[in-house]
């Protein structure tokens, strides 16, 4: 025994004799690996990653020519000499979206040029268009003393001139031929995002040429994206050596490629050392560390088998039965291991409690998998439950995909939405709906069934069926002329999205995309709220996030707009517009009506300020014969003007216009009590001030109105 155990020491010394010439990574490797894992804040944009460095983050952590300067109220990014200020960063689709620098909020900068971009690092998104903008110009012929649509002026250098902007194609909308561009004496190219340049085309423009700029363009980086993504998966953070050379920093040395691969970098550059180099010889060490430690594990390995061997046959000898009892219960000892289950099976367990389990006997997928908790059926499947996604069967369509009724396997009635196109972006709004609806339950939130894999042909979610149609459907749409939606049941459905959304923000999510058209009913109309492939999920220590503005023309927040920042109060706005389709059963932007009235939150704001309230509510509803009803309707277009401040510390929130609704809702109607007519309007905050009494918090006239025998045809 004596010689075993010396043998198995003098192995261990070895060992460590090895280990202690091994040499381990820098402190400055170590450090890199860890900053370079870290996002960091520039200016108002959180969570910055690479390419980008600046600020406080190292230059070895980010992409030599994506340095951003943090200073001022927003990051700012040189690229060809030219400076431009950075409105949003979008990791996903690697896209930045800017402005330049010295036109932000001045169309007349002292020095005018041209922008020219690196075609190697950037490229414009395809939504993008150029404008052109003329400078010192003669006036036009014939002497005409109104400004144009299209003309702006500028006063630099103590003198005023004339201006004038065109877009790509050449012509000024609208066109006109009394202006000879060749006569103006500097022009310069300015990109603009292709929303901004639709509205200034438009005859005449909807918006200024300052706010046309200032929405900013797209640009999609290229930084060595692959490398990075491969380095990534690999367990390293992505930066750059002193010779501007990608790196992938590991947690035990920088590579050139990913971690653990054959070919290390190193921070300085040099990947081919001489003999005498430190590189040379940690390859030297590391060569004699494997040999020893095989050599080593051999000898440790072996010494350990000849005790155990030694040990045995002194015991067998001794207890010869008492051995083979021993050996008889290892035998038993598997039987009594559980079987080990799939990930699939762990990930269905855990939802368990919350998600009904529905059999489908004849579903290939649909019996076990699960994503985010909730059941994955085949495409086939699903092409089956619709009939090969018979238009006969389609229930409406969206932004991004149609939905199609649908009869499952098990007899259950369905809704299958089918996402347009299958690409990164269509991926990424189908894992954001499926992620959302599977950790939120409110009985105001459509429920999700299920879906398709990410990998199958077709992306298509499967939600539960929703048979009454839309809120639009019925204000303005294919249901309107049913007249079902009597005052009582529009002021419940506000009630009851009140309360979804309400929900929403609580758990820390913005809808982003809240409209009537995604406010479904079912047949008593109560309210399921649905679509939520626009929505983000927020953490909870910020109060926004900056994110190019998505959503729904007529619904989109004018703040979120223009300066980027997503919040809650987002919500509200388009909530706010919710509510004057649901006095006024008009459209949110409708073309047909005069070019001041053509966006509804526009016309509602000025209808108000006139106090012409009765001009905008739908006549069908008895605002004018009804005293309890233009009481009630005032009250709601009180809360409605207050959504649709401009600015969003001026709306309240979510919770405060639920409890406002309620209160509504469950206001007394006295009909003695004298009608309150004129809507007072605060100079300063713009709200809405009546001069009706306080609503008693002991009313009970929610069951006067709302009770369970109701009908869709009861009048207000």
């Amino acid at each position: 025994m004596n010689y075993y155990c010396a043998l198995q020491i003098s192995c261990l010394l070895t060992l460590t004799a090895i280990l202690s010439r091994v040499p381990t990574p820098s402190v400055a490797q170590n450090e890199l690996y860890e900053d370079c894992g870290k996002s960091f804040q520039c200016a108002n944009i959180p969570n910055i990653g690479y390419p980008f460095w600046g600020g406080n983050r190292p230059g070895n952590c980010g992409h030599p020519s994506f340095e951003l300067s943090c200073h001022g109220d927003a990051p700012q990014i040189a690229i060809q000499s030219g400076a431009y200020r950075v409105l949003a960063v979008d990791d996903t689709n690697r896209a930045l979206t800017l402005v330049r620098a010295e036109l932000w909020n001045n169309t007349c900068p002292e020095q005018l040029h041209s922008a020219v971009i690196d075609s190697l690092n950037f490229k414009y998104v395809f939504n993008s268009q150029d404008l052109n903008l003329y400078y010192n110009c003669q006036a036009p012929v014939g002497g005409m003393s109104m400004a144009l649509p299209y003309q702006f002026s500028c006063h630099t250098r103590g003198r005023d001139t004339i201006g004038y902007h065109s877009l790509t194609s050449g012509t000024v909308a609208p066109p006109i031929s009394n202006i000879d561009f060749k006569a103006c004496n500097t022009s310069i190219i300015v990109r603009v995002n292709q929303t901004a340049a639709s509205a200034l085309a438009h005859d005449p423009p909807l918006i200024t040429i300052k706010e046309a700029i200032d929405s900013g363009f797209g640009l999609q980086w290229e930084a060595n994206n692959t490398s990075c993504d491969r380095c990534v998966q690999s367990g390293g953070r992505c930066g750059s050596n002193s010779s501007s050379t990608f790196v992938c920093y590991c947690s035990d040395q920088p590579y050139s490629l990913v971690c653990g691969s054959s070919d290390p970098s190193h921070q300085d550059g040099s990947e081919s050392q001489t003999s005498t180099s430190p590189s040379k010889k940690a390859s030297t060490d590391l060569a004699l560390f494997i040999t020893g430690a095989i050599v080593a594990g051999i000898g440790i390995g072996w010494g350990i088998f000849a005790c155990r061997q030694r040990r045995k046959r002194r015991a067998a000898q001794s207890s010869l039965q008492s051995s083979q009892s021993l050996e008889a219960k290892s035998k038993d000892i598997p039987s009594l291991l559980p079987v080990s289950s799939s990930p699939i099976a762990h990930s269905s367990t855990n939802y368990s409690k919350s998600i009904p389990s529905y059999p489908s006997p004849k579903s290939e997928i649909g019996k076990a998998s699960t994503y985010f908790g909730v059941q994955v059926f085949s495409f086939t499947e699903l092409e089956e439950s619709t009939d090969n996604f018979d238009p006969s069967r389609e229930l409406g369509d969206g932004g991004f995909g149609t939905v199609y009724k649908g009869k499952l396997q098990d007899g259950r009635v369905v809704a299958v939405k089918r996402l347009y196109e299958n690409n990164f972006k269509r991926v990424e709004q189908f894992m954001n709906e499926v992620e959302i609806l599977t950790r939120l339950r409110h009985e105001n939130l459509v429920t999700l069934h299920g879906c398709t894999s990410r990998h199958s042909r077709e992306l298509l979610l499967v939600y539960e069926y929703i048979p009454n149609g839309t809120v639009a459907d019925h204000l303005h749409g294919r249901r309107a002329n049913s007249r079902l939606l009597s005052w009582p049941i529009r002021l419940n459905i506000a009630v009851e999205t009140a309360e979804a959304l309400a929900y929403l923000h609580a758990s820390d999510t913005v809808h982003r995309d809240v409209k009537t058209n995604n406010i479904l009913l079912d047949n008593d109309f109560h309210v399921k709220v649905a679509d939520f492939g626009l929505s983000r999920l927020f953490p909870n220590d910020v109060t926004h996030v900056s994110t190019a503005p998505q959503g729904t023309p007529g619904y989109v927040d004018p703040e979120y707009y223009q300066c980027y920042q997503l919040t809650e109060k987002s919500d509200v706005y388009s909530f706010g517009v919710v509510l004057i389709e649901l006095i006024s059963s008009k459209q949110a932007v409708d073309t047909n009506r005069d070019r001041q009235d053509i966006n509804l939150a526009n016309m509602a704001v000025n209808k108000i300020q006139n106090h012409a309230l009765h001009e905008l509510v739908d006549p069908s509803l008895g605002f004018e014969t009804n005293s309890s009803t233009r009481r009630m309707t005032t009250l709601v277009a009180e809360l409605a003007f207050r959504c649709l401040q401009a600015e969003k510390d001026m709306r309240p929130t979510m919770k405060e216009v639920l409890e406002a609704l309620r209160r509504i809702k469950n206001q007394e109607l006295n009909a003695e009590k004298p009608e309150v007519v004129d809507i007072v309007i605060e100079d300063e905050v713009g709200l809405l001030q009546g001069s009706h009494p306080p609503v008693s918090p002991d009313s009970n006239v929610g069951e006067k109105w709302f009770s369970s025998s109701t009908t869709p045809n009861s009048s207000g």
